[in-house]
């Protein structure tokens, strides 16, 4: 008497089943997110290479031409030698990057790339294969005006407090103890080496500037200005647009770290930088009298160096115009009067 009623109740268990999972067939779970655009961001490595290249640029443009002693002398030569070329080339480029995230037009340039998580890869892509790939980018005309104009200005500063160093050891001629032989001269040819051969490091005031710089904040604290340049320009320049556009797209953190540091180069520079190194040795090799290690801090060290940050950023140097020799007279000699021919006697 309960076979029928039983049924029935199986009968529609099993309908009501069968309706579920067709309408979990016909309904696919919805698809996840699109994974969220990454921010703006600069490895806190690469932040420490601009921050050492900055320290040693405030560094040295702040050694004084005025000089009263011999230990004086010793103490500006160690700050100025005090630069690995291929860290500061670099911490250039590295601060290069940062200033050029200054520039609104080129950041929102960029990111017009990053919506889409394919093509944001593609784009990073063209770029690490190819770094002048950046500098088709809108915006990227203004970035470079500012890249140019911060970089060459540390050039120029550079340069121009080396002039006047230079002249000091001309002046500092005048007392005594300038002409005295400097003690332990291989010790302190052997230091300018060891110097030129260890890195650099930022401070922390410096650090905490240049990462407020690159997070993006409300007003910018490096206060660059700058004109829009159009293309072509020096590779230094294009190398700092390519990471400065890595970074607008988020593949310039610590997990990118590995595929950037190889753009950030430039064979020119780098053969500039080391000349200007090569050429303070042999200075400071024959150096003797204090005054003599002065030319060698105003000339090579700072003169040098900064006309190769100039010329890395596609500044033109300016041309050292040296004054004309004095004319020399020329001697004249009065002509002796001929005598007259003696008259014959007849």
């Amino acid at each position: 008497m309960f076979a029928t009623p039983l049924k029935r109740l199986f009968a529609l268990g099993a309908l009501a089943v069968a309706v579920t999972l067709a309408s979990c067939a016909s309904e696919p779970p919805p698809a996840p997110p699109p994974p969220p655009i990454p921010s703006v961001g600069l490895s806190p490595q690469i932040i420490e290479m601009a921050g050492a290249y900055r320290a040693y640029m405030n560094r040295a443009t702040g050694i004084s031409p005025t000089f009263s002693n011999g230990d004086q002398i010793a103490g500006s030569v160690r700050a100025g030698a005090s630069y690995e070329p291929q860290q500061f080339l670099r911490g250039a480029i590295a601060y290069g990057a940062i200033v050029a995230l200054q520039d609104p037009n080129f950041v929102s340039g960029v990111r017009v790339y990053a919506q889409d998580a394919t093509q944001r890869r593609t784009i990073a892509y063209e770029i690490l294969r190819n770094p002048a790939y950046a500098a088709g980018i809108t915006g990227a005309n203004s970035a470079a005006g500012l890249v140019i104009a911060a970089l060459g200005a540390d050039g120029r500063a550079l340069l121009d407090q080396g002039k006047a160093v230079k002249q000091s050891a001309y002046d500092v001629q005048r007392q005594s103890w300038s002409k005295a032989d400097v003690a332990g001269r291989d010790a302190r040819l052997a230091l300018a080496k060891q110097l030129s051969a260890t890195g650099g490091s930022a401070d922390s005031m410096e650090l905490n500037r240049l990462s407020l710089a690159v997070n993006g904040a409300a007003i910018s604290p490096l206060g660059i200005t700058g004109e829009p340049k159009d293309a072509p320009y020096s590779p230094l320049v294009v190398r700092s647009l390519a990471v400065a556009a890595l970074a607008a797209l988020g593949y310039a953190n610590d997990d990118s770290l590995a595929a950037v540091v190889p753009l950030m180069t430039d064979p020119a520079s780098a053969t500039c930088f080391n000349m200007s190194k090569l050429n303070l040795y042999q200075c400071l090799a024959v150096s003797k009298p204090h005054y003599e290690d002065v030319f060698c801090l105003g000339q090579h060290v700072m003169i040098d160096t900064g006309q190769c940050v100039m010329k890395a950023a596609g500044v033109l140097v300016p041309v050292e115009v040296r004054p004309a020799p004095l004319p020399v007279k020329a001697v004249t000699t009065k002509a002796k009067p001929k005598k007259a021919p003696a008259k014959k006697k007849s």
